[in-house]
């Protein structure tokens, strides 16, 4: 392999030739051989600290015309627009599990910046620390792009596929009035209910899911940018952080604002533990829903059989025509991914020390994944399985008509204790509700049929 010197602090260091990257970089790349290939840094932190660098270098050609010259500035810019449109997949190979203050990615982006920026330019004008790095610190660099990151997947990701799913669920809905079925309490059967009531639950908890990711995308606005290494905002000049916060606002449409204290802004990732939680919640409910769908379509012949959902592929390996729930079983796996992440999450933002929290990586990695987990688990679920399903209405006739719990229109008629015994009868002698009533003497034939009507229950 081709390489070049490169050097830092610590002295010189082989570089392969064919990458941008600089010293502190290929450190990195050598001390932490961790998970390659499979836990980088993920897309989203290498875009925000993209983003990041180019505000700062806006603000400091601002604040600091005599240092970040208008040559320099535009080198960055170029750079980092390349870095931001795909174009430098290959130049950040550092992974997750570095220094816990995400240094190491801070600096590769520098190095980046600043070697493509040089080629850019035709010269050597750009330092990474002096330059790429101005008026910044790895300690105010990284939090800055996990909000930044976090923000922009759930914006962007999350919730536009939260609200597709939710709407195919509203169109069930519409498409499900007036079909009734058996409830189900305790996968006990229960009173009726319309299926586009059932559907509503499902519906309104996402929408009640949204909700909270949005209130929780707020304080992940407020940013690190300009606190530098412990919060006091050494070397940054006065107003930095206002002015990179507005000019990272306006490049990604999203009200970015500097951080009111920043030593909090370094030390507590609590905005991630808020935000992540909101993600469980999602989690939860899809559990639950994609649950709901499997049991509902179990069978096809000795199960519930009450709705049909999509076959997409063969089942067994072994048992020839069977199909299985598919698209319900990748979603509660993320759920369980999800859920596990959440600790992860929480363990992460309990380990702030004095003036920096140090697992931010882990923090950032978990939080990305549960966002892209959800966002195609979603994705594909509603494609390939909510999109599909349809009601047999037969089978939720045949069930309804069979339940024993539609006893409870007899309750005020009779009394909770004769209804109960009414039920049990019919049960132990495989009787209907009626010739159980009718039989046991609490009713005639006549006052059976004028009280029990199962299309008012819902």
């Amino acid at each position: 392999m081709e390489t070049r010197t490169e050097h830092d602090s610590m002295g010189p260091v082989e570089v392969p030739a064919d990458r941008y990257w600089g010293a502190q970089t290929e450190r990195s790349r050598r001390n932490f051989p961790i998970g390659i290939g499979q836990e980088t840094m993920p897309e989203e932190i290498i875009r925000a600290l993209a983003l990041l660098k180019k505000a700062a270098a806006g603000a400091n050609r601002q604040l600091k015309p005599e240092r970040m010259t208008e040559e320099k500035y535009e080198a960055i810019r170029r750079a980092a627009d390349e870095v931001l449109a795909g174009q430098m997949k290959g130049h950040f190979p550092l992974v997750v599990w570095q220094t816990g203050s995400g240094t190491q990615s801070n600096m590769n982006m520098n190095e980046v910046l600043a070697n493509r920026g040089n080629e850019i330019a035709g010269k050597t004008i750009l330092h990474p620390n002096d330059d790429a790095n101005m008026s910044q610190s790895s300690n105010d660099t990284f939090p800055t792009a996990m909000h930044i990151a976090a923000a922009e997947a759930l914006e962007r990701r999350v919730i536009p596929e939260l609200r597709r799913l939710a709407e195919t669920l509203r169109r069930l809905e519409e498409e499900n009035r007036g079909v009734i079925k058996c409830g189900r309490t305790h996968l006990q059967d229960a009173t009726p209910v319309l299926f586009s009531q059932e559907i509503s639950g499902w519906r309104s908890s996402l929408e009640k899911d949204e909700e909270m990711i949005r209130a929780a995308v707020k304080p992940l606005m407020s940013l690190a940018l300009g606190g530098t290494a412990v919060g006091t905002g050494l070397n940054a000049p006065k107003g930095f952080d206002i002015l990179a916060a507005r000019l990272l606002a306006e490049e990604t449409g999203l009200p970015f604002v500097t951080a009111d204290n920043k030593f909090h802004a370094l030390t507590s990732r609590d905005e991630m533990v808020f935000a992540h939680g909101a993600l469980k919640a999602l989690a939860c409910d899809l559990m639950k829903i994609a649950n709901d769908i499997r049991w509902l379509a179990s069978g096809p012949r000795l199960g519930l059989g009450e709705i049909t959902i999509p076959e997409n592929e063969p089942g067994s390996s072994i048992m020839p025509g069977k199909v299985n729930p598919t698209q319900c079983e990748q979603v509660t796996m993320v759920a369980v991914q999800v859920m596990g992440n959440d600790t992860a999450v929480g363990m992460a933002a309990s380990q702030g020390n004095f003036e920096l929290n140090v697992f931010m990586p882990v923090c950032a990695y978990n939080f990305l994944q549960s966002a892209r987990l959800l966002a195609e688990s979603m994705s594909s679920f509603n494609d390939r399985c909510v999109s599909g399903i349809r009601p047999n209405r037969e089978k939720m006739a045949d069930n309804l008509q069979r339940s024993l719990m539609l006893v409870t229109a007899l309750s005020p008629r009779i009394g909770y204790e004769n209804a109960a015994k009414t039920a049990q009868t019919a049960f132990r002698e495989g009787l209907s509700l009626k010739e159980a009533c009718i039989r046991l003497g609490y009713l005639t034939e006549a006052e059976f049929d004028e009280v029990f009507h199962p299309e008012s229950m819902v």
